[in-house]
């Protein structure tokens, strides 16, 4: 039970009771002391069954859902799609990519009588997936919709908030030729990595008690070379300039570092750091916002020579200059295994070989790395498991090869600003990570593995979602918009001023920073409000075979699974899969085909894929009425 103290009349009132409104929305036992006091409790998981549990989860997501829903502009948003409108002779809508689940049901009926072996033939006439990427204004040619607007018109269905996410993002669209306009199976997306996930980088090798423990073991001249090559390569990446021109440090102290100097750009990158948080603004530092005719150079250099970079590179340059100096005591020019274990014996070493892991990891994980962040079918392919398909076609060929083509020459923010010049990092996807939205399990993802054989693999290996541990019950899910905006608003008021500014690079989650700046203002137990109850199933999907020697760098290449020179084959092979593995098997499912079947156009449209809004004036509930 975590005491929240007394609640004066203050300030900080409304972001107080915001927050006890939203924690009384996730179910939080509250309770008011004796003393005028407040207590919360967390709700206690593991005391539930586990559809109890899921069914509290979808409760405390569909809170901001459907709040969500009853904003005026996606209200707007969802009756225009839903407007019947004239496109090429025909009257259409978002309707027209949803297929109607009593046709679907009735043509999959009569395959049940079909010869065993015209089974899958016959299912290749009634549903025909096939992929298509949401690329900037791109339109359907059935309906004129535009398919950003397609793809987030059938999110709004899931169960939780749809939000745009930072960083590297890339959509697509699961279509199925079988039906009238190419109805929508379901949708999906690649995001930029979520950077810290302990069951993931312990699986990778990546924690750096695991990656101590291998190094120990291989202790070779190869390590050797790759812990110079990436402590000598982080320092040419870092624009150094006008530390020379403020007689910060010298070339000679580039090349040959001292204590002495390291200190200095310590307390540099300290007092950078400050001037940043006090003087910078987001509107002036928005992503690759170059001015109109200014050269890549010269946009980076100034991004380069904010307070920001300025205090990143400061720092970034002592930590590789320390690594430096305790390399240089262990490791001479020709460095053997011994020399290697040696260095791994002493505190330093150990230190400077975590810190150059770091760097390594941090080079990688937003380029070769993605989260699967949306996936999933839309109705009425559910009950046939569609989400099995969009699932495996989210680390099929054609998706990979399609996130490379597209980012295949962006060039990177943070190594861009760090080095003062275009860093154009490799585009190869290797590793694929999400999460269960549940606790208790995922039927999408649970035993989701094909041979890499018909992919153009090795008939030894798979293409598969590895389940890699449970992540930690922390973070800000639990939290609305409300609830952030008034935290900011009360961290902006107080006497250090804006902390967070949203930039771009300046750190981890600018949301939980916000949140955890104003739980301390409000002198509120963080950690523990920040401990949401809700651990998630963290899988994990390799791409290649050399997935950690890819990561680290050590190797050049990545080493696929699968065949690249040929997509849209993968697809193939994959919708095949799918339909021998799991739609021959839901033929006999009348339960299955029963809610194939619920799903109908007939107006009224009852139909699982639409949007159904909340009320836009909804009554009015108490704090603790159970929703």
């Amino acid at each position: 039970m975590q005491r929240l103290g007394s609640l004066s009349r203050s300030t900080p009132l409304r972001a107080a009771l915001l927050i006890l409104t939203d924690l009384a929305y996730q179910r939080w036992p509250i309770r008011v002391t004796a003393d005028g006091s407040v207590e919360v409790r967390r709700p206690e998981e593991q005391r539930l069954e586990p559809l109890r549990e899921k069914e509290r989860i979808r409760k405390q997501e569909l809170v901001k859902r459907d709040e969500q829903l009853r904003e005026p502009s996606t209200r707007r948003f969802v009756s225009g799609l839903e407007a019947s409108r004239l496109y090429k002779g025909r009257r259409v809508s978002i309707f027209s990519l949803m297929r109607d689940g009593r046709e679907l049901a009735a043509a999959l009926r009569r395959v049940r009588s079909s010869d065993p072996a015209a089974v899958i033939p016959n299912l290749r006439q009634i549903v025909d997936p096939y992929l298509q990427f949401v690329d900037g204004d791109a339109t359907c040619e059935h309906t004129g919709l535009a398919l950003q607007d397609i793809w987030r018109y059938f999110r709004h269905t899931w169960s939780n908030q749809y939000t745009s996410t930072p960083g590297r993002t890339m959509g697509f669209l699961v279509r199925d030729r079988a039906g009238d306009c190419h109805p929508i199976v379901g949708i999906g997306a690649l995001g930029s990595p979520i950077v810290q996930i302990r069951e993931r980088d312990a699986w990778i090798g990546w924690h750096p008690d695991a990656f101590l423990e291998f190094a120990a073991e291989e202790g070779s001249a190869t390590l050797a070379a790759w812990l110079t090559k990436t402590v000598d390569a982080s320092i040419d990446e870092c624009y150094s300039d006008d530390f020379i021109e403020e007689q910060l440090l010298t070339r000679g102290d580039i090349r040959n570092p001292s204590v002495d100097v390291n200190e200095r750009l310590k307390a540099y990158g300290e007092r950078q750091r400050e001037l940043h948080h006090r003087l910078a603004r987001s509107k002036e530092m928005k992503r690759s916002a170059r001015s109109d005719g200014e050269s890549a150079g010269v946009h980076w250099r100034k991004q380069a020579r904010s307070h920001l970079y300025r205090s990143k590179r400061a720092l970034a340059l002592a930590d590789m200059f320390r690594v430096k100096l305790a390399l240089r005591r262990f490791l001479p020019e020709d460095p053997t295994a011994e020399d290697v274990r040696a260095l791994l014996k002493d505190q330093e070493g150990r230190q400077a070989v975590k810190t150059l892991l770091r760097k390594a990891k941090a080079d990688r994980v937003g380029i070769a790395m993605a989260d699967i962040t949306v996936c999933g079918a839309v109705a009425p392919y559910g009950p046939i498991l569609g989400g099995k398909l969009v699932s495996m076609l989210a680390a099929s060929p054609e998706v990979i090869a399609a996130y490379r083509q597209r980012y295949s020459n962006q060039q990177s923010e943070i190594a861009s600003s760090m080095a003062g010049r275009p860093i154009v990092r490799p585009s190869h996807l290797v590793f694929l990570g999400t999460t269960s939205l549940y606790g208790v399990g995922s039927s999408q993802y649970n035993r989701l593995r094909m041979s890499a054989a018909p992919l153009g693999g090795r008939a030894d290996e798979q293409l598969a979602f590895l389940e890699l541990g449970r992540s930690g019950s922390y973070g800000t899910s639990h939290f609305g918009s409300a609830t952030v905006e008034a935290l900011v608003a009360l961290v902006q008021q107080s006497l250090t001023g804006q902390r967070v500014n949203s930039i771009f690079g300046e750190g981890v989650s600018p949301k939980l920073r916000k949140i955890r700046d104003g739980l301390d203002r409000l002198k509120l137990p963080t950690d523990a409000l920040l401990m949401h109850g809700r651990h998630r199933i963290v899988y994990g999907v390799p791409l290649i075979r050399n997935l950690r020697e890819y990561l680290l760098g050590m190797d050049r290449d990545p080493d696929y699974l699968f065949d690249l020179s040929d997509p849209t084959a993968g697809t193939r092979a994959v919708v095949s899969w799918w339909m021998e593995r799991w739609l021959a098997s839901r033929l006999q499912n009348d339960d299955a085909l029963g809610k194939v079947e619920d799903h109908s156009l007939v107006r009224p449209i009852r139909h699982g894929a639409r949007v159904i809004l909340s009320p836009e004036d909804p009554n009015q509930t108490s704090l603790f009425d159970d929703l």
